[in-house]
């Protein structure tokens, strides 16, 4: 076990394994027998995988947004400054590494899901009169929060953090401008997070 556990990419490996012997479990109780093919047949499957998908991708993305604004960014001026280059050089670029592309992933595996669910257009262009119901309304709100989040992090946050965090050379005062604008950004994606999540958990539970 600790083969497993002293690696992360086995254990992320070792993860997906037992997901998949629970997904072959499905097919057992829900058929009587496992039948692969069957289950692997229509929209159904395709809903429930890339549902997960966009769950496990939504998690980290979200995670590492609160992790950097409730944990990072607030503790930093606690930090002292001698120490400060492990959080820049070391953490900060592997952070946001997983943070743009947890957000990338996000937004294509919903996308994919709100396609193969067949509400896509209704939720994209906020029907609701003669066209979609309220699910659809709340989800495309989500979706549309959500696509506003993920250009925040791909077009101002991940721009100005590179700036800040050197990795393209520029100057001390646009260094503390790109560092603050990073932040105000990824303070407004903190914001919309919270109803961006809200809408997507009340489009699965419309009273």
């Amino acid at each position: 076990m600790s083969a497993i556990l002293s690696s992360l990419r086995n254990t992320v490996i070792f993860g997906f394994i037992l997901a998949l012997a629970l997904l072959l479990i499905s097919f057992y109780i829900n058929s009587g027998g496992v039948d692969i093919g069957e289950g692997f047949k229509g929209n159904l499957f395709w809903m429930f995988i890339f549902r997960w998908l966009h769950v496990i991708s939504g998690v980290m993305w979200i995670g590492l947004l609160w992790y950097l604004n409730f944990i990072q960014i607030p503790n930093m001026p606690n930090i002292p400054d001698e120490q400060k280059p492990a959080i820049s050089k070391v953490i900060a670029p592997a952070t946001l590494w997983w943070f743009r592309w947890g957000a990338m992933a996000t937004i294509v595996t919903g996308l994919l899901l709100a396609y193969i669910s067949g509400y896509i257009h209704n939720a994209m262009t906020l029907t609701l009169v003669g066209g979609g119901g309220p699910n659809e309304l709340f989800i495309g709100i989500g979706m549309w929060l959500g696509i506003i989040m993920w250009f925040n992090v791909w077009f101002v946050i991940w721009p100005n953090q590179k700036k800040a965090l050197g990795i393209i050379e520029v100057d001390a005062d646009t260094k503390a401008s790109s560092a603050r604008t990073a932040m105000l950004f990824s303070r407004t994606n903190t914001l919309l997070s919270i109803p961006m999540l809200f809408c997507m958990v009340l489009a699965q539970n419309i009273f």
